[in-house]
């Protein structure tokens, strides 16, 4: 337990460049705080002991403003940033580097009994404000942007956006690139890679659009110029081109 315990410190190093010492850490990191009395929690809910288990777990609560139920299993170096407002499922399963932010809901869409909330790979970073909804799998290495909305599972390496939340990309290489990231100290803002942080694809749509016309245009553009080298009476640009030709039709019209 102290083994885990002193790994999940030591992540809250590597992904919060605000951290400063092992003290503000410990006493002023709300999320660490959750996960060691999630950590003792879970063990009292093992060993049967579920109402004494609960009750630590609202003591984390009213301390902390993350709610997770002492059922819920999480992996090793779980990091949870800023944290007020995050809720946890009984049933959710949480892998390996992993990382939440403030207001993100692992939930359940059902009453029955059973599996019922979410379970997540390892290094999956769920943005501000998530909801990831019912007995889905999330792969491993995914990204959910701030106030998506996941309610079917997403496959590895995958960034999801929206609500619903809908796949913008897969990084089949996602490893070496979040490897990458982590080295470089990189900042998964909220769950998008720095590099997605505009993406939206009908913008991105729109954007492929214009400058699909702004090539057929200096194409144009070209052609008139060479017609023009060829031939002195012809305007240099396309839209002279019209102007004369709608001139010159009038005028045929008329006589």
């Amino acid at each position: 337990m102290f083994e885990r315990l002193k790994e999940d410190i030591n992540c809250v190093f590597e992904r919060d460049p605000a951290a400063r010492n092992l003290f503000e850490v410990i006493l002023c990191y709300p999320g660490v705080l959750a996960l060691l009395f999630h950590r003792l929690s879970y063990s009292l809910w093992r060993w049967k002991l579920k109402l004494l288990a609960r009750l630590l777990s609202n003591v984390s609560r009213l301390l902390t403003g993350i709610e997770i139920h002492p059922g819920a299993t999480i992996g090793r170096r779980f990091f949870i940033d800023h944290g007020m407002g995050v809720v946890i499922g009984e049933t959710a399963n949480i892998g390996n580097d992993c990382t939440l932010y403030h207001g993100v809901t692992l939930g359940g869409t059902s009453w029955q009994k059973g599996k019922r909330h979410p379970t997540l790979g390892n290094d999956v970073v769920i943005g501000a404000g998530a909801k990831i909804l019912g007995p889905i799998e999330i792969g491993n290495g995914v990204r959910v942007g701030s106030n998506a909305v996941v309610v079917k599972p997403i496959p590895d390496g995958a960034t999801v956006v929206g609500i619903p939340g809908r796949i913008v990309k897969v990084d089949t290489n996602y490893k070496k690139h979040n490897k990458h990231a982590l080295d470089q100290k990189i900042f998964d803002a909220y769950g998008m890679p720095y590099e997605d942080l505009d993406i939206d694809p009908m913008q991105h749509a729109v954007n492929n659009m214009l400058d699909d016309i702004h090539k057929i245009d200096t194409k144009m553009q070209s052609i008139c110029r060479t017609l023009k080298t060829m031939n002195d009476d012809l305007p240099p640009d396309l839209d002279s081109c019209k102007i004369r030709n709608n001139k010159k039709s009038e005028l045929e019209e008329s006589n």
